[in-house]
C-alpha cells in the first residue's frame, strides 16, 4: 500500500463506499465533507426509505457512517472544503480550509448534486401555495414520523397528485436531461402515501415513465396494480388554488382533452441538478465539466472513474443522475483506480 492516503471528497454513498473499500485492503484515506456531519444527501436531506432496497436511508446509509467513522485507517474532516490542490499523479498536496494540508497520491471526487429549485418552476405553484410541496419534502414527513398532511392546516390529504419531470427533460428552464430515478422514487413514495393512508387517491401525472431495467416490476406496475396508484398521461399548463384546494390544469394527452382537477396536495417530483460548486471545485481539482456542468468522466476503458485529469478520479451523482446503488458501486471502483495511480501500476486516462 502506498504510504501517502488518498483523499476522498464528498461523504454521502459513493464517498462512503470508496473510503471502506480502501481501508479494507489496508490503505489510508481522507475524507473531506463540507457539512458537519457525514451521510450526503441521503441522511441531510432526511429520505425515508430507499429505492430499490426498501431499508430507511438513517439505517442504511447510518451503518455506512459507522463503518467509516470506527476505521482507524480513514481520516474523517467534517465542516472542511479543499481549498488548494496542485501536483501530479502519485504527489499531490492539498490544502483544506482550515489552513492546514498534507500530500496524497491520489483524489476521488464524490461531490454529489443539488435538488432542482421548485422556485424555477413558478407556474407549478410552488412557493406560492403552501400544499406544492416536493418529493424531498414528503420524504421528510414520512422519516419524521409525523406522516403525510397538508402543509396549511395539518390534515391528512384525501387526494394527492405527483408531479413527474420537474426540473428534468425541459429545455424551456435549461434542464435538457433525464433525471434517472424521479419516476421510481414517485413510484415508491406513492406506494408509501397508500399504505400509510388507505382512503387517500394518489395520481402520477406524467410526459414518459421511466423506471427502468427490473424496477418496472417492483415499482410501476406493483404501484398499479397492488396500492391503486393512477397514471395520468398528461402536459401540466399550471397549478392554482382556488381558497382551498390546490387546482392542476393541463391536458390529458392520451384522450386529448383539457384537464383541470382539485387536489390536497401537490408534489414536485424534482431532478437532480450539477452541485452548485461544481465551477469550483473544477477550478480547484482543474477538472473539466461536461455541458450540463457536471464532472466529466474520461472513457471507462482506460479507468473506471478517470476524470479528466490524471490522478484524479469523479463517482456517483456528481458526474450526472445517479441511484444510491450505482454511486456505491461507482465509489468502489474509483476507490481502487486512484489506488492502482498511488501504487503506480495505472497509466494516465486517455
Amino acid at each position: 500500500m502506498s504510504t501517502k492516503p488518498i483523499l476522498i471528497v464528498g461523504g454521502g454513498p459513493a464517498g462512503l463506499a470508496a473510503a471502506h473499500s480502501l481501508a479494507s485492503v489496508g490503505q489510508k484515506c481522507i475524507i473531506v465533507e463540507k457539512k458537519d456531519s457525514l451521510g450526503g444527501t441521503p441522511i441531510h436531506s432526511g429520505y425515508a426509505k430507499l429505492v430499490p432496497s426498501g431499508e430507511w436511508a438513517k439505517d442504511a446509509i447510518g451503518g455506512m457512517v459507522d463503518r467509516v467513522t470506527g476505521n482507524k485507517l480513514i481520516t474523517v474532516k467534517t465542516g472542511t472544503t479543499v481549498s488548494e490542490f496542485s501536483g501530479k499523479a502519485g504527489n499531490f498536496s492539498v490544502k483544506y480550509s482550515e489552513g492546514k494540508g498534507n500530500s496524497v497520491s491520489s483524489a476521488v471526487l464524490c461531490t454529489g448534486f443539488t435538488h432542482f429549485d421548485s422556485i424555477n418552476k413558478p407556474e407549478w405553484g410552488f412557493g406560492t401555495y403552501e400544499d406544492v410541496v416536493t418529493t424531498t419534502q414528503v420524504e421528510q414527513m414520512i422519516s419524521s414520523g409525523q406522516g403525510v398532511r397538508r402543509p396549511s392546516n395539518g390534515e391528512k390529504p384525501k387526494r394527492v397528485a405527483i408531479l413527474l419531470c420537474v426540473g428534468s427533460r425541459d429545455r424551456q428552464i435549461g434542464r435538457e436531461w433525464c433525471s434517472k430515478i424521479c419516476c421510481t422514487v414517485s413510484a415508491n413514495l406513492a406506494m408509501e402515501i397508500r399504505e400509510e393512508l388507505p382512503d387517500c387517491h394518489v395520481y402520477i401525472y406524467y410526459m414518459d415513465i421511466r423506471t427502468f431495467g427490473l424496477l418496472e416490476t417492483k415499482y410501476y406496475w406493483r404501484s398499479q396494480e397492488e396500492f391503486k396508484v393512477k397514471y395520468i398521461k398528461a402536459r401540466i399548463a399550471e397549478v392554482t388554488s382556488d381558497g382551498d384546494k390546490i387546482i392542476v390544469k393541463g391536458e390529458d394527452t392520451l384522450v386529448k382533452r383539457p384537464i383541470t382537477i382539485p387536489f390536497d396536495l401537490v408534489v414536485h417530483a424534482i431532478g437532480m441538478d450539477p452541485n452548485v460548486d461544481n465551477m469550483l471545485i473544477s477550478s480547484i481539482f482543474d477538472v473539466d465539466l461536461e455541458p450540463n456542468g457536471f464532472i466529466d468522466r474520461a472513457s471507462s476503458y482506460g479507468g473506471m472513474g478517470a476524470s479528466s485529469r490524471e490522478g484524479v478520479f469523479v463517482a456517483g451523482s456528481a458526474t450526472g443522475p445517479e441511484t444510491i446503488d450505482d454511486s456505491i458501486a461507482q465509489g468502489q471502483a474509483a476507490a481502487f483506480s486512484a489506488l492502482a495511480i498511488a501504487n503506480g501500476q495505472m497509466a494516465a486516462a486517455e
